[in-house]
């Protein structure tokens, strides 16, 4: 094998994805919901008879963020659902191997963010305050999660995410981990669903 290593990768849908120059045009949202709903959280680490994936992850930040702030716009929960949308290609790398590995992969996360954003009509990347949002629904996502799934004691959780904002949405059913199937369908189905209310926005 001759000439530089290969940094595309095929999708399912058809479309090379190169991950070190990302094209919004090589971007499907098929793609995406297939390779978030094959993605564990936590490593595959959490209690139940499925995975708990990055699609279901996704769906639980985006509720989050709209309890949060009650207010905002179909623009911004998918802002909040396509948070992780990278990880459909480079998975989902933990914490701690973050931390072993020092952020030479942001780099690549960065720019496969900027393509989806731009593929689906938003700026490459999300203000100040929408980051903030995104952190904190994150935040209390993990917190969740590690503490009903991947077996924390609240102490612990607490010391590691912070003591956790309350909401008075009950989140139950999107922390019962779903089959692949159902949580891919899902992520799609609320995908089209923002995309459809930002086209009646823009529409009136």
């Amino acid at each position: 094998m001759t000439g530089q290593p290969r940094a595309w990768q095929r999708m399912l849908s058809g479309r090379r994805l190169d991950l070190l120059d990302p094209s919004p045009l090589d971007v499907e949202i098929v793609d995406i919901a297939h390779g978030l709903a094959r993605v564990a959280r936590w490593n595959g680490q959490t209690a139940g008879p499925h995975v708990f994936s990055v699609a279901q992850h996704a769906l639980l930040v985006e509720a989050i963020g709209g309890a949060f702030e009650p207010a905002i716009t179909a623009t911004g929960r998918l802002e909040l659902l396509l948070h992780d949308a990278p990880e459909y290609v480079i998975g989902d790398i933990i914490s701690p191997f973050k931390a072993a590995i020092g952020h030479s992969y942001k780099s690549v996360e960065n720019r496969l963010l900027a393509a989806i954003r731009l593929r689906f009509g938003l700026t490459p990347a999300p203000t100040a305050a929408m980051q903030r949002l995104i952190k904190r629904a994150d935040r209390l996502s993990a917190y969740l999660e590690a503490t009903q799934l991947a077996g924390f004691a609240e102490g612990e959780a607490v010391r590691i995410f912070g003591r956790p904002d309350r909401l008075d949405t009950s989140l139950d059913a999107l922390l019962e981990p779903w089959p692949t199937a159902e949580a891919q369908g899902a992520f799609l189905a609320r995908f089209d669903a923002l995309a459809e209310a930002r086209q009646a926005a823009i529409a009136s």
